[in-house]
């Protein structure tokens, strides 16, 4: 039983990880009908930003925030200069993207080589609590606690705030949105800023556990495209769920079915898209 617990809570905590990767990808798709293929680049340079900072400021949490800021000011960067031209172009989108993810791949190889790095925690962080007569990490704990606020907080920003009407007007039709006044380009770029900090915010809290090394931006961008397919776009709570379906099939594969573990959450993917294309709690969408 005190074996069940561990496992679970340590597929949990990877799931909210990529939950907070998900989260962006998700809401750049559902409300500005971008794919964003660089998503998982800009995780990659989050974890390698934080890793550079890391060396000159002592405070951990100060160093996630500043790396999220700026990977996010890159991300704004990226959506005004280049994916601002390309509204409702999407095989466009893709091409620039899969661009700018060889760019920074090797932009990461040429700064930083191309071996991987463990982040070392604080020692207040650095503790574990027992589970039974089993030792768990705090720190997994701490992940599972910034996940679920997260998801709180995007959850109320878009649920329950005149700012989430937008959002949601805009993901049920961005033509009358604009009709009535709104400024929907500034919508997008504060989206796209967020998505942005989020996941780069992500790839340095979750060095500890998953490394960094400078391939790691593709697998993640499939495991996000994964959950958002299952979760539904644009949905926060779809989101959650589709990353704790994967995220869970994911780990949980790894521990007990190593050789098909690479297969298991395309399987649901695969189920998902036969079943309900919009995904579990996706909503259809209007141009």
């Amino acid at each position: 039983m005190e074996e069940a617990i561990l496992i679970g809570l340590i597929a949990i905590s990877y799931a909210l990880i990529l939950f907070l990767i998900a989260s962006g990808l998700s809401l750049i798709m559902g409300i500005m009908g971008v794919i964003n293929m660089a998503h998982g680049s800009l995780y990659m340079l989050g974890a390698y930003v934080g890793l550079n900072l890391a060396t000159r400021i002592g405070n951990f949490w100060l160093v996630a925030f500043i790396s999220g800021l700026l990977v996010g000011l890159f991300g704004l960067l990226l959506e005004r200069v280049f994916l601002s031209r390309l509204y409702r172009q999407q095989n466009e989108q893709m091409l620039l993207t899969l661009g700018f993810v060889f760019i920074l791949g090797n932009l990461v190889l040429w700064i930083w080589g191309g071996y991987a790095y463990m982040g070392t925690l604080p020692s207040f962080l650095n503790k574990s609590v027992l589970i039974g007569s089993q030792s768990f990490p705090v720190y997994r704990l701490i992940l599972i606690a910034i996940g679920l606020l997260v998801a709180a907080a995007l959850w109320w920003l878009q649920a329950k705030t005149k700012a989430g009407a937008v959002l949601r007007a805009g993901m049920d039709n961005k033509r009358m949105t604009m009709a009535m006044g709104i400024n929907y380009n500034l919508v997008c770029s504060v989206i796209f800023f967020v998505g942005s900090f989020i996941a780069a915010f992500a790839g340095f809290i979750g060095i500890p556990l998953t490394g960094a090394q400078s391939e790691m931006g593709w697998p993640i961008l499939l495991l996000s495209l994964s959950v958002v397919v299952v979760g539904g776009v644009g949905r926060v709570e779809g989101t959650l769920l589709g990353s704790i379906i994967v995220g869970c099939l994911d780990s949980l594969g790894k521990s007990f079915f190593p050789g098909l573990s690479q297969f298991t959450i395309y399987i649901i993917f695969v189920i998902t898209i036969l079943i309900r294309p919009s995904g579990i709690l996706g909503i259809k969408q209007h141009d």
